[in-house]
């Protein structure tokens, strides 16, 4: 009964920063597009994940947003979007079942369109 406890317990865990971390991944690739430029994009977007990660009490080991930005130098009228892939390490060895791997890994992605008509420098 308690190993069945302890896997609900991880499985609950999992979840939520399963959640969390795609919430993160949203709201950098929404923040990127708002930039004007590519350095800018890669700012916002990696500000943006972890204020997600941190105000919604998940806790990464390790934390790596890739942001494809790419589509910004497409014309004035061209459709283009943002593309970020967010991993986030998440402790399991704190939970105190015998046997779990000490991390594991989230990875999750997420897109968001870019503005076709937005002034780019």
């Amino acid at each position: 009964m308690v190993l069945f406890i302890g896997l609900l317990i991880i499985a609950g865990r999992m979840a939520i920063a399963g959640n969390a971390v795609q919430s993160a991944a949203f709201a950098a690739a929404r923040d990127a597009t708002l930039a004007r430029t590519f350095t800018q994009a890669q700012i916002a977007g990696d500000a943006a994940a972890t204020f997600s990660l941190d105000s919604n009490g998940v806790e990464c080991i390790s934390r790596n947003v890739v942001i494809d930005a790419t589509d910004f130098n497409q014309p004035i009228g061209t459709l283009g979007e943002v593309r970020t892939t967010l991993t986030c390490t998440v402790r399991l060895s704190d939970t105190g079942l015998p046997g779990l791997p000490g991390s594991i890994d989230i990875v999750r992605t997420a897109s968001s369109p870019v503005d076709p008509y937005r002034q780019r420098l």
